[in-house]
């Protein structure tokens, strides 16, 4: 650290004493020095400047150096002190460690002990102060990892309720308590377009007030919704800008994300805020990968529902063919049994005697009459697929 920016109080009653320690040792080093008579006004001063270092003389007017140590430990003030006293006065020295003295110099005070101990504490200032920057350092790193591992975790949760879920109420829920996870944000919603109307209603919803939850199935107009669904693209907005639309009612931040088929935004995804608190660059990729999730299950919905109307179709065209076998197959067995009857008088020789050949001829039309009418009884027969 610059010694510039360093600041060291000496508390001191002998102005000699402060003239060395302050003019003639440190400040030609380039630290700050503030002097302070007796412990009254050694505490205003630390507590007004935050010293780097003290250097307090054990013999002041009024409340001496050990009060001035008890005192700073009452109040906070906890940087370095080092103490001055008279040669013969060890066992106060020894006291003044005991309550929080760092260092001590005996008169008479040389300048190169002066420097030494304020170098020796400064390290300490310094070293300490590192270690807590360090220390602030890793807890932030600490909690941004923690928060990716749990975006992550929501993501994930989500992609793997699109391809298990099949209950689309349970999977829209889904796909808003994560956004609400991603974004760190008082309320979620999902709003899907209708086909015929158009409109945007309200499928699912967290933490809504209760005016707006109660809209769940029907068309919802926030004021945000239209501009996205024509720019197709993400919408953050936060403070005044939001006072002219109905949003304004729900909270002072704003996140829009549109759910898109082939360019077709046919979905919202929306979480606010109450409090004017933007949302970031990286909660808005968060959302828009849960709008893409949201985006591969509607597909999928939609997908499903063209192949069972297919199969339905299917089923249907099936169940037409088969009834028309059938009437056809009932009215062959009609004729063949309207043609059968007369070839059967005909042979009886009832209606007049027949020549050898025109009984060959008669019988093999009867023949293949039989057969015919046997071949449709069974197909009549055969189960139906």
């Amino acid at each position: 650290m610059n010694p510039a920016n360093e600041k060291i109080l000496i508390v001191c009653a002998d102005p000699d004493v402060c003239d060395l320690l302050g003019r003639q040792a440190l400040q030609p080093l380039g630290y700050k020095i503030s002097l302070a008579a007796d412990a009254g006004a050694a505490i205003r001063q630390a507590l007004q400047t935050q010293p780097d270092v003290i250097i307090a003389d054990l013999d002041l007017p009024g409340l001496s150096g050990k009060d001035l140590l008890v005192a700073l430990s009452s109040q906070g003030i906890t940087p370095p002190v080092i103490v001055t006293a008279q040669k013969g006065d060890e066992p106060k020295v020894i006291q003044a460690f005991r309550l929080g003295a760092s260092d001590y110099l005996l008169h008479p005070i040389r300048e190169a002990e002066v420097v030494s101990a304020v170098e020796r504490a400064l390290k300490q200032v310094r070293n300490s102060r590192a270690r807590q920057k360090l220390d602030a350092q890793l807890n932030s790193a600490n909690a941004q990892l923690q928060r990716k591992v749990r975006d992550l975790t929501a993501i994930f949760s989500v992609g793997r309720a699109v391809i298990s879920i099949t209950d689309q109420r349970l999977l829209f829920e889904k796909l808003v308590e994560a956004a609400l996870a991603v974004t760190a944000a008082d309320m979620a919603w999902l709003t899907l377009k209708d086909e015929k109307s158009k409109a945007f209603s309200l499928v699912s919803q967290r933490k809504l007030p209760e005016a707006w939850a109660k809209k769940i199935n029907q068309p919802m107009d926030d004021g945000l919704g239209t501009l996205v669904a024509m720019s197709a693209e993400s919408l953050s907005i936060h403070g005044s800008a939001l006072a002219k639309f109905k949003f304004s009612a729900l909270g002072q931040a704003a996140l829009v994300t549109p759910i898109k088929v082939r360019q077709e935004v046919i979905g919202l995804l929306t979480v606010a805020r109450r409090a004017e608190q933007p949302f970031d660059a990286e909660q808005q990729s968060l959302l828009e990968a849960i709008a893409d999730y949201a985006s591969i299950s509607l597909v999928n919905t939609r997908l499903f529902r063209a192949l069972a109307e297919s199969a339905e179709a299917a089923q249907a065209g099936e169940r037409r063919k088969n009834e028309a076998l059938q009437i056809l197959r009932h009215d062959a067995q009609t004729q063949v049994q309207a043609a059968s009857y007369p070839l059967e008088v005909v042979l009886s020789e009832k209606a007049g005697t027949l020549t050898p050949e025109q009984k060959q001829a008669l019988a093999a039309a009867q023949d293949a009459l039989k057969k015919l009418a046997f071949s449709l009884s069974q197909q009549a027969t055969q189960p139906k697929r």
